[in-house]
């Protein structure tokens, strides 16, 4: 399938504009990648997943509030006491029920791999639904999702400890106003692998961050007026369109695509843009394919799913704490990939893009950057939208200036693809989100924050509250 997709449009988009595409090879022949390996090095997957499951806590449980220690009953306290690990960076919570949600506290303490010192405790963001595949789609309906926190970024670690605590549980359980504990609680202890090889450009600095000038291997550099072969706005919606000819071309005979009919009004829209009838798309942001960021292609599912056509963009946080430098940023990102899919039970990836602490952008959920790719981001409205993750908290924190740059310039060319104005208004059908009902017609903004559409803290209100610059500036590269 590779190959096809290279015959069909390589030749005629490699010199003008770099599209990276991401179709998948028969997991037969997938090879995952391994760093610093020799030719002669075994191939191994990179990475790995413990799952130990969570016990009940029935004798004295410190509070999270620091009060003092209750007597617990297993229905309302579970967790692992001190135990040493394989060594792992990322942790989080699962449950057996996608539907059942998790009333209470998640707190982890973790300690440093080599190390003695135990870190405090540390609480994870339960999720209960919100960041997850529509009801009634087959990722959905695929009997593999599972209930989960937002996964926590540790960094190096070989030993871990957890208490998970219902909500409202005092020293008499039981009680009406206490909730049970979902079942098939565990927590999962997630290695991300090692950074893969990339090679540098002549006279570039070594590092391990994605730098915004110099270009690697995985990285995609779009042209400008300043570079050669830059081509005009129209045609690279041009390019665009190819490219999603060939992808569909190759994967329609498998069967592998999920792609809806476009509506009447949908398919004239569409054609208007792609006719180059004043396109406000912005230039086209330096982003990091996942074979920059080392993606495991063979841990995903085969097949790709789309959409009608990209109407919004909803903003996210990913929960996994600001402890990570950029240089470990691909590193995040492979471990959230790896939760998602392996611990979660979902297809892929959630987000269709990530933007880290220092503006670097990375290419999320698989079946092309410039298509309209179905994300398990935003549920009830994955359909028709794109889910940007900046990685990190931002409850508590700002955003950095450069993140929300990064946003602004996605934004700018992503949405503007699809003709859309950032700072415009657009109508959303809800797929059903607690927040709105199934079939409810949700009047939202082009840039949206997680919250918007359904029930949560998402994005962090700190990050929130930066949406507004991130959509006047947006529009501007825009040419609005």
């Amino acid at each position: 399938m590779r190959a096809l997709l290279v015959t069909s449009i390589g030749v005629t988009c490699a010199t003008a504009l770099t599209l990276p595409l991401a179709a998948p090879a028969p997991a037969a022949t997938v090879a995952a990648p391994v760093a610093h390996a020799s030719a002669a090095a075994p191939v191994e997957p990179a990475g790995s997943t413990q799952s130990l499951p969570l016990r009940p806590l029935t004798g004295a449980v410190p509070r999270a509030t620091g009060r003092p220690s209750e007597s617990m009953t297993p229905a309302v306290a579970q967790g692992l006491l001190r135990r040493d690990s394989r060594r792992f960076s990322m942790v989080g919570v699962v449950w057996d029920d996608a539907d059942t949600e998790l009333h209470g506290t998640v707190q982890v303490r973790t300690r440093a791999t080599g190390g003695t010192r135990w870190s405090g405790w540390q609480s994870l963001e339960t999720h209960n639904g919100d960041h997850a595949a529509d009801a009634g789609s087959s990722e959905r309906e695929s009997g593999t999702v599972r209930g989960s926190t937002a996964p926590l970024w540790v960094g190096d670690s070989d030993g871990v400890e957890v208490r998970v605590r219902s909500e409202n549980a005092g020293p008499r359980t039981g009680t009406a106003d206490t909730a049970a504990l979902p079942a098939g609680l565990r927590v999962e202890l997630v290695d991300p692998g090692e950074e893969p090889e990339q090679p540098r450009a002549e006279g570039a600095p070594a590092t391990g961050a994605p730098s915004a000038v110099t270009p690697s291997a995985g990285v995609a550099t779009p042209a400008t007026a300043t570079q050669p072969g830059a081509l005009p706005e129209s045609a690279a919606l041009s390019l665009a369109a190819a490219e999603s000819s060939a992808v569909n071309a190759d994967l329609a005979p498998l069967g592998a695509a999920e792609i809806p009919a476009l509506s009447k009004a949908e398919s004239e829209e569409q054609a208007v843009v792609a006719a180059g009838a004043k396109p406000f798309v912005g230039p086209r942001p330096r982003i990091v394919t996942r074979k920059g960021w080392g993606a495991d292609e063979s841990l995903r599912e085969r097949a790709f799913a789309y959409t009608s056509t990209v109407k919004a963009a909803f903003i996210h946080h990913s929960a996994t704490g600001n402890n990570y430098t950029c240089a470990q940023a691909p590193s995040v990102l492979r471990g959230i990939y790896r939760y998602h899919v392996k611990s979660s039970g979902w297809r892929d990836i959630g987000y269709n893009f990530a933007v880290d602490k220092c503006g670097n952008i990375y290419e999320g959920r698989a079946g092309g950057v410039t298509k309209a790719v179905l994300g398990a981001h935003t549920l009830g409205f994955n359909t028709n939208s794109t889910g940007i993750a900046v990685l990190g908290t931002y409850s508590s924190k700002n955003p950095p200036a450069a993140a929300v740059t990064a946003i602004a310039k996605l934004t700018a060319w992503k949405l503007g693809l699809f003709g859309r104005n950032p700072k415009g208004k657009v109508t959303l059908v809800s797929g059903g989100s607690g927040k709105y009902k199934k079939g409810a017609k949700v009047k939202l903004n082009v840039i949206s924050g997680h919250r918007d559409g359904f029930a949560t803290e998402c994005p962090g209100i700190r990050l929130y509250k930066k949406l507004g610059t991130a959509r006047t500036s947006s529009a501007k590269l825009q040419g609005r």
